[in-house]
């Protein structure tokens, strides 16, 4: 980490943890600690704090929820610069500050609404907005903790996830109290709730995108921003969404050589030597195919595969349109276990272990929701002597299929979920979407009118009844518009309404209510 930073005092640093150790202990007062920081420290960056904690102070258990910031802003009151940085606004250390400032927004509108008696539709609408801060927090854990992580700094891995899964537990867990009816419980949990969302933006402020910005270089927070937009954002509209949801389209696949990989694959070429070019047929098991057949295949599999090799390290994972959880390239080459919060990181070392010694082949769990069905398996991959070469995980939405029943041996096409044609068995959920009746010609003119009255307020399931084909119109205009054919389409699609689809994709909501009228108009 110390590597990635300017010249560090390790000394000053040592002081510094020594005299907050002992305010904290109550050995001394704020008054007295403070004086000894402005007599021997005099100035202080956040960075500081992020390395003497990383190199100089052990791990302890749910530290971070522990830590109590304002009392630390208070001991360096004077010596801690705590501006906020003049960024542009599609800077993703920008992104996580305007997603904090929509979330301090929302607490207020807590505080105001708890004075008042219980209605649970208000509370209801304010906590599906509240509960968008998932994607902030999936959107750190996958991406900025992966690149702080490969310069030295886990201290955000195995601190601060936990603290950042407590929320958004805490979060869901009182959504559920208003939905069971039980006001007082969800009433007396709103404070504590506030408090600590605000502790932890406040830590984020504090220490940890101000060391991010130490560490990380403006070419790496460019190269971050099309994983930061593929896994989305909280409340925000940041830039050209589309055209960061297709990063390939904007830059080389990496499958054919330029520069010098170029010039050495002509060298090779001229002895003789093959140097795997993306049209090259490779040997596989049971045939053979080219680098772009492989790829193909990977991404219209109808399940998530990852593959963790040997070295407990992730090695590759399937980019399919239908992923279930949100994945991004920061993973590749990242210690599995700080792909995890330390609270399940046991379980990953158990697995891999009975996994290694050969105790175990496999290992499966599942989610089970309302709506919603995924299976989750692990299996211990081997070489053809027997040893353990990896760990592959294998996941799949499999709602539809525990719906089927009966036989079926006719070829009969039918729609499913994501509104793609297959032949498959015929099904039925609460999301599915019947296909729309001819309007008579009494209709026609009110079909109209209903186009022109799209409103921020309208329903997409509502578009959906009538024109199901909007689901594979819609991502052509916006890659963000993709999750609407994936399994967690079935737990949006009820809830999204066109303002909320204009926040989710970054579109202006004048522009997309445009876009909408045009895809129907065409569709009819």
């Amino acid at each position: 980490m110390k590597s990635h930073l300017p010249e560090v005092d390790l000394e000053k640093l040592k002081f510094v943890l020594e005299v907050k150790e002992a305010y904290n202990a109550g050995q001394i007062s704020l008054q007295e600690a403070q004086q000894r920081l402005r007599t021997r420290v005099q100035s202080l960056k956040p960075y500081e704090i992020a390395l003497a904690e990383q190199e100089l102070k052990t791990i302890e258990e749910d530290e971070c929820r522990k830590e109590d910031i304002q009392a630390m802003m208070d001991l360096f009151e004077g010596i801690m610069d705590t501006n906020r940085p003049d960024l542009p606004d599609d800077h993703p250390i920008m992104c996580y500050y305007r997603e904090n400032d929509e979330m301090r927004r929302l607490l207020l509108s807590v505080e105001d609404l708890v004075q008042y008696p219980v209605i649970k539709n208000q509370w209801l609408e304010l906590y599906d907005q509240l509960s968008q801060w998932r994607t902030h927090l999936a959107r750190k854990q996958n991406q900025l903790y992966s690149v702080l992580e490969r310069k030295g700094f886990d201290r955000p891995t195995t601190t601060m996830w936990l603290l950042d899964d407590f929320i958004r537990d805490e979060i869901r867990d009182a959504r559920q109290l208003i939905e069971q009816d039980r006001d007082n419980e969800f009433i007396k949990l709103q404070p504590t709730l506030v408090a600590d969302v605000r502790d932890l933006m406040q830590k984020e402020e504090t220490v940890l995108y101000p060391t991010s910005l130490a560490m990380i270089t403006p070419d790496e927070f460019e190269e971050m921003k099309s994983g930061d937009r593929e896994i989305g954002f909280s409340w925000i509209k940041v830039g050209d969404s589309d055209k960061a949801s297709k990063p390939a389209e904007q830059a080389p696949t990496g499958l054919e050589p330029s520069g010098f990989a170029a010039d050495l694959a002509a060298l090779l070429g001229k002895y003789g030597y093959q140097t795997g070019g993306s049209n090259q047929l490779l040997d596989v098991t049971t045939g053979q195919l080219t680098l772009e057949q492989i790829n193909l295949i990977y991404k219209h599999l109808p399940i998530d595969i990852s593959f963790v090799d040997e070295n407990e390290l992730v090695c590759f994972y399937s980019d399919t349109d239908h992923r279930v959880f949100p994945r991004s390239k920061n993973v590749i080459g990242r210690d599995v276990k700080n792909c995890h919060p330390r609270t399940s990181v046991h379980l990953v070392e158990e697995i891999i272990e009975k996994f290694r010694s050969g105790e175990q082949d496999s290992v499966d769990f599942w989610i089970n929701k309302p709506g919603l069905f995924i299976y989750i398996y692990y299996v211990a991959v081997r070489d053809a002597e027997g040893r353990f070469r990896g760990v592959l995980e294998m996941m799949q939405d499999c709602t539809r299929i525990r719906q089927l029943q009966d036989s079926r041996t006719l070829l009969k096409w039918s729609q499913d979920t994501s509104g793609a044609s297959k032949s498959s068995g015929t099904y039925d959920t609460s999301e599915q979407v019947a296909p729309a009746e001819e309007p008579r010609e009494d209709e026609a003119g009110e079909e109209a009118k209903a186009i022109e009255d799209i409103t921020p307020a309208t329903k997409l399931k509502d578009l959906l009844k009538v024109y199901p084909s909007l689901k594979e119109e819609l991502p052509k205009i916006n890659g963000a518009f993709k999750m609407l054919n994936s399994p967690l389409a079935r737990i949006i699609i009820p809830k999204a309404t066109v303002a909320m689809m204009s926040e989710r994709s970054g579109m202006p909501l004048d522009e997309l209510i445009v876009k909408l009228r045009e895809i129907i108009r065409a569709l009819k």
